[in-house]
């Protein structure tokens, strides 16, 4: 093993490399492979790059926005020039959100392990910053814009275009004070953390300052009994607030002294209220905290609909990104759609359209790679199959021998009378499609109410939509694809491991004519909900109603960033982000039936109100990227949920301020049935001529919410962090 020292040498030659740059070759595809001269910046945290024709024009990216580092050929990119470039030169960087990789290749192996391991330790480097180097690391990347001709040092003028850039409008004569506060050196510039003391002053938290006065014995700082005041009257803090506050101190209190005298500055303080603990997602429901030895029918689980798709139905991109994004996220249930593909080699694609083919061996390899990597607990491969007898068997192969010992083949039949819970089945993988019934059957099986492309085409010969079933194929499903007759049919005859899917529409029809049936039905059987047929744009529909008749695999397009997927993931952020939530007691009980349309007529019905003081927005990005536009913020807060709590209300927009706004105005809602709603947070630009454009949001359960003085981090349209931006309320939860 190398010796700590002969690692460290080893990091610093690689930066010394990255530094001086180097050209490697970005591929596309197999045609289009181009060189490109990249090189690490002196900060250490950006990377630039250019064309080899072009002259001085170099474009950036942060090392913050790279989410990992895949070495080898781990892309469709780099495997299709496998045979021209070796592995170890070829790497891959994965971005954050729904930006594309970037492939890239290496002139040896050495120049790819300086690069690919020189970000690695810049990525770790990042990770472990604080919140306030976080911010002030965030303040000079936009120092960095603004210093045009790269000489550390921005005039008035320019510091004032920079703060447009940074959605800042704000008193010149003010700006111009502090901007001559800030310039210590009085050389009528700043240099780069010149600028970080200007933007700190500029940005002052009077609200925040004001609530610190409040608590605070002796106007300066909070001792450790002011602190616990705070925590118990305001954060509502029980028991335990007085070590509490003693644990917040030695973690949030920049001042050394401050730390030894067991009390807090208006900076710590400040830390703390912006760090998670300070959030409104309360940090216990972060981690894995549910009950996970329960039958599977007791969970939703995070499920995907035509996981292969990277954009609409009709002609886009199919990929095996799209899996590898999609089981990073968390999803516990992948669909693949199996046809007949050349040279007898079964492929994914969406049947009868123009998207794109991969190769199920392909699909397979990449699942084994990375069911378990987000979740150990078990992963669902829903398989819509088209093949004929012989590319079946040719599919049973792969599943059997690249899954190996993960796939779990023994079947449930007769054996149990309900389904074994995630506990059991950690890092097993659970096959879902038609299978064979009793030996006497046909082999041939029932069509299921799984196959969409039939459904889609129902003119088509029943031929065509109906391939033999392989008993070899067929022995390795789990989960059973089942013909829905009706409620009754299912009490009295469904076998614990069948499960029938439904289209959005069907779904919605059973809940409203047969809501109680369908939550019943549901305690026991699993049921899978996929977007309707007509969705050729890859849009969703809305899952909450549907999880609010207890159908744990309701699937959606992951691909497709919105509203929807925003519930969804805020759904799945509690629980360790494991993919699987235990359903609310009301939705597992047998015994007593709770229908979502009358929430009132429950035995333990407590409502309760929701009240949300919305008192200032921080550092809200630019919608409109030109230098004078400035946004004018709003907030909406919305609830998700049984019918009766289905509302959303706003405050007052703010003219141009993005920066600091405050609106200072208190929402408040009636949550009839808590344990099903989700608040989603919604920050958008005003517009009286067109639709408001959206800044960010977050969305998470109402059980996860933290009362008192907390802060919201707003994510990007794709769910991604727009660090440092985020909403400061109060929050209030009472009983009517």
């Amino acid at each position: 093993m190398e010796s700590p020292q002969t690692c460290c040498e080893q990091g610093h030659q690689n930066l010394e490399a990255m530094k001086a740059g180097m050209f490697l070759r970005k591929v596309k595809s197999r045609m289009w492979k181009r060189l490109r001269h990249y090189k690490l910046q002196e900060d250490c945290k950006t990377i630039a790059y250019k064309s080899s024709w072009a002259i001085t024009s170099y474009s950036t990216f942060s090392i913050s926005d790279v989410e990992a580092v895949r070495e080898g050929h781990q892309s469709e990119a780099l495997l299709n020039v496998a045979d021209d470039f070796p592995a170890d030169r070829c790497f891959t960087l994965v971005f954050r959100g729904r930006r594309g990789n970037l492939d890239l290749v290496a002139d040896s192996a050495k120049e790819a392990q300086a690069w690919i391991q020189g970000i690695r330790v810049l990525m770790e480097n990042m990770e472990n910053m604080d919140e306030s180097t976080k911010l002030d690391q965030w303040i000079s990347d936009w120092f960095l814009k603004a210093d045009l001709n790269k000489d550390g040092r921005i005039n008035f003028k320019e510091a004032k275009k920079l703060l447009k850039m940074m959605n800042v409008d704000m008193n010149e004569e003010h700006a111009c004070c502090l901007f001559r506060m800030a310039d210590k050196s009085e050389s009528g510039t700043l240099e780069d953390q010149e600028f970080v003391e200007f933007y700190k002053m500029l940005t002052e938290r009077t609200e925040v300052l004001d609530l610190f006065q409040d608590y605070s014995s002796d106007g300066q700082s909070l001792s450790q009994c002011d602190l616990e005041e705070f925590l118990r009257e305001e954060q509502l803090e029980g028991e335990g607030s007085y070590e509490h506050a003693l644990q917040l101190i030695d973690c949030y209190e920049p001042s050394d002294t401050a730390r030894k005298n067991h009390s807090m500055s208006v900076d710590g303080f400040l830390m703390y209220l912006t760090s998670p603990e300070g959030s409104i997602f309360n940090p216990e429901r972060q981690g894995l905290f549910q009950d996970m030895s329960q039958p599977l029918a007791h969970y939703y689980i995070s499920s995907s609909h035509n996981t292969y798709l990277m954009e609409d139905q009709l002609k886009g991109p199919s990929s095996v990104e799209a899996y590898i994004q999609a089981l990073k996220r968390g999803c516990r249930c992948v669909e693949v759609d199996c046809w007949n593909g050349s040279n007898g080699e079964p492929v994914v694609y969406h049947g009868h359209t123009l998207t794109s083919k991969i190769l199920l061996k392909d699909v397979i390899t990449t699942i084994a790679n990375y069911a378990f990597k987000a979740s150990e607990y078990p992963l669902i491969v829903s398989i819509e199959n088209h093949c004929s007898i012989e590319q079946q068997e040719v599919m049973a192969r792969y599943f059997r021998d690249i899954l190996g010992d993960m796939l779990l083949t023994n079947t449930v039949e007769g054996v149990s009378s309900k389904l074994p819970s995630p506990e059991a089945l950690k890092r097993k993988i659970l096959l879902k499609g038609k299978k064979i019934g009793n030996e006497s059957e046909s082999p041939t099986g029932e069509v299921s109410d799984e196959d969409e492309a039939a459904e889609m085409n129902k003119d088509s010969p029943a031929s065509e939509s109906l391939p033999t079933d392989s008993k070899e194929l067929s022995d390795l499903m789990f989960c059973k694809s089942i013909h829905f007759h009706s409620f009754e049919h299912s009490r009295m005859s469904a076998k614990p491991n069948e499960m029938s899917s439904f289209s959005e529409s069907k779904a919605r029809k059973y809940s409203k004519e047969a809501g109680s049936d369908f939550v019943l039905h549901n305690t026991r059987q699993l049921t899978r909900v996929y977007p309707s047929g007509m969705r050729t744009d890859s849009s969703n529909y809305c899952p909450v109603d549907i999880w609010n008749m207890g159908c744990q695999i309701v699937a959606l397009n992951f691909q497709t960033a919105g509203v929807e997927m925003d519930l969804n993931d805020g759904l799945f952020t509690q629980n360790g982000c494991s993919g699987y939530i235990l359903k609310s007691e009301i939705l597992r009980k047998k015994e007593r039936l709770f229908y979502p349309e009358n929430p009132e007529e429950r035995e333990d019905y407590h409502p309760l109100l929701f009240s949300v003081k919305v008192i200032s927005g921080q550092q809200l990005p630019k919608v409109k990227q030109k230098d004078w536009s400035i946004v004018d913020p709003l907030v909406r807060v919305e609830i998700y949920g049984v019918p009766l709590d289905q509302v959303k209300q706003e405050t007052k927009y703010i003219d141009n301020n993005g920066f600091n706004p405050h609106w200072n105005e208190t929402l408040q809602f009636t949550i009839h049935t808590p344990e099903l709603a989700l608040v989603r947070f919604v920050v958008e630009d005003y517009d009286k001529a067109s639709r408001n454009d959206f800044i960010g949001q977050y969305t998470l359960p109402f059980t996860c919410i933290q009362p008192g003085y907390r802060h919201v981090h707003l994510l990007s349209k794709d769910g991604t962090s727009i660090h440092p931006s985020s909403i400061y309320v109060h929050i209030k939860i009472t009983e009517l």
